[in-house]
């Protein structure tokens, strides 16, 4: 399969000029010719599969090995995972501001790659050492060692932090490979997104078929140990492209473009009573946005002010702090699908270990693995909607993406909705299975219910992530200003941080509001528990942010020079 603008295709001229705003590793301009484009993607999407196989070598079956080799409770081991993949949605702000202040995202890469490999490798030894709990998928109340515990949750939040400089710098540094002024290569980065994602699960299928069976069925420390070795081999391809990447020119003659927006809304906040004077009334309107017209006081800045902050706050500054902010709302709207994507990982695969199954010559399969048609589905719908629903939606509207990031994003939004509606009825179905059986009193029975009931679930989270996920990452890398690339990917990651978050909160909540009469909506006793009714406040709740998503997206101003 061709991709556009990759090297060989016949519609890509080879030309001799230099790339503006880029060097090569030496320092000296990128030359078009010998930098960037697929030949330095190709790289850095390696290591981006290699690093999802790793991550997801530990989440996805996160929650059975704290119920089982842990000891927690269901709610417990929810609410981990949870905070957990939260805090490693976070840290990519602060990994963000180190790639995009000091280290650049070359350097970032490769430090954080190391601290990964760490904490890989100490959760395999932790995985290792002697337990008196049963290594097994069922919920066990036991005590591991305490330095077992230690040792585990000291290297899982380590694995965090190495994610925290890792991902926001990866995608980053691979869409700065293709020069956005240059229309064939614009086409090849909205190109790249899609690929992007479709090769980073293609990893994520590995590893639930593989890794899970692994530390289900064979062993844990063997099954955490693997990524460690696949994450060292991803370091070592990345270093190897060193020489064909394009790496951005910081502007030494500017300030760090987060003391710029920062002085921005300090500026604005101390001259919100300041009226302009006849020399700032010569500023022209038609460069300043009318958007967001409070932080035009920054322009007004009085003469003290602006000796003690170095300078009055420029046109660019303030436009650059409005494409921040005018995120925000997006942001905000897209936080209920994030709280809808973490039960994928948690309560999906305990439902799926209630279920029948068997696959014939007395296999079952892991609960986990079922996670796999999620990038299965993905890894099939990302080449039709690049190579024919993207050509014919851009011969209809003009647009090099074919529709619009927002329109993109929203399609997801709503398909993620459909996704708990389904959820909440197959759960249901499953309930009434366990009581028909007279099975509910037992919380180990295999019911006599296909797992395959949960596959449409799965399906509509990887049909619904095609379209905002991969949307979402282009959104934000594309709205922020350059020197912020790495920023922008990092507020795509925090939504996902912050949406964890809040799940663990609203799974907190609900235990504490429905534990009182015995009846608990997360009962350790799947069979006694009421999901479906989780899944029924999922569904309004996203309906609700579908909403205002939609009303935010409407009167979205897209930055000059988006490739929409």
């Amino acid at each position: 399969m061709t991709i556009a603008g990759t090297p060989g295709d016949p519609e890509t001229p080879l030309l001799d000029d230099t790339v503006d705003g880029s060097a090569d590793h030496k320092g000296r301009p990128a030359r078009r010719s010998t930098t960037g484009r697929w030949r330095s993607a190709y790289f850095i999407i390696s290591v981006e599969v290699a690093e999802r196989f790793a991550y997801y070598g530990i989440q996805a079956n996160l929650i059975n090995y704290l119920t089982g080799r842990l000891g927690m409770s269901m709610a417990g081991a929810a609410e981990n995972v949870n905070t957990w993949t939260g805090v490693g949605s976070l840290l990519p702000l602060v990994g963000a501001f180190v790639a995009d202040s000091y280290l650049g995202r070359y350097l970032t890469i490769v430090f954080a790659s190391l601290i990964y490999i760490l904490g890989l490798g100490l959760l395999a030894l932790s995985a290792v050492l002697p337990s008196d709990c049963p290594n097994s998928n069922q919920i066990t109340s036991c005590s591991p060692p305490q330095l077992q515990r230690f040792l585990f949750f000291f290297s899982l939040y380590l694995v965090a932090v190495g994610q925290g400089g890792h991902k926001p710098c990866t995608q980053a540094f691979g869409a700065d490979q293709f020069d956005g002024r240059n229309s064939e290569e614009n086409k090849a980065k909205s190109s790249f997104f899609n690929w992007w994602y479709f090769g980073m699960n293609f990893g994520i299928v590995i590893t639930y078929t593989v890794l899970s069976y692994i530390q289900e069925n064979l062993s844990w420390g063997l099954g955490f140990g693997i990524p460690c070795i696949v994450m060292t081999a991803a370091l070592l391809i990345f270093l190897l492209g060193t020489r064909t990447y394009r790496y951005s020119v910081k502007n030494d003659e500017r300030k760090s473009p987060f003391v710029r927006i920062g002085k921005v809304f300090i500026a604005a906040a101390k001259n919100w009573r300041t009226m302009p004077s006849s020399a700032d009334k010569g500023t022209p309107n038609h460069q300043v946005s009318q958007q967001f017209k409070c932080l035009n006081k920054a322009l007004l800045t009085p003469e003290r002010f602006s000796q003690e902050n170095g300078g009055q706050c420029t046109i660019d500054d303030v436009e650059e702090a409005k494409a921040v902010l005018r995120l925000f709302p997006i942001w905000a709207t897209c936080l209920a699908y994030a709280i809808v994507f973490a039960q994928s990982s948690t309560f999906f695969t305990k439902q799926g270990a209630t279920m029948d199954r068997s696959i014939g010559w007395g296999i079952d399969i892991p609960a986990a693995s079922l996670q796999a048609f999620i990038g299965l589905s993905i890894v099939l719908i990302v080449p039709i909607y690049d190579r024919i629903l993207v050509p014919i939606a851009r011969a209809l509207t003009g647009k090099p993406s074919g529709i619009t990031m927002l329109q993109r994003i929203g399609t997801g939004l709503f398909i993620s909705a459909i996704s708990m509606v389904v959820a909440a009825l197959v759960e249901a179905k499953r309930l009434k299975t366990a009581k028909e059986y007279g099975l509910d009193d037992i919380p180990d029975a295999i019911l006599p219910m296909s797992v395959w009931w949960l596959l449409p679930q799965y399906i509509l989270f990887g049909v619904s992530d095609v379209f905002s996920m991969i949307g979402l990452q282009e959104f934000f890398y594309d709205q922020v200003p350059s020197e912020l690339r790495s920023l922008g990917i990092a507020l795509y990651l925090s939504i996902f941080g912050v949406g964890n978050f809040l799940s663990s909160l609203l799974i907190s909540a609900i235990e504490k509001a429905t534990d009182g009469d015995g009846h608990s909506w997360f009962s350790d006793n799947l069979n006694q528990a009421h999901l479906d009714y989780f899944y029924w406040v999922l569904a309004g709740v996203s309906a609700v942010a579908f909403i205002l998503y939609m009303y935010f997206a409407k009167s979205y101003i897209y930055n000059k020079g988006s490739t929409l």
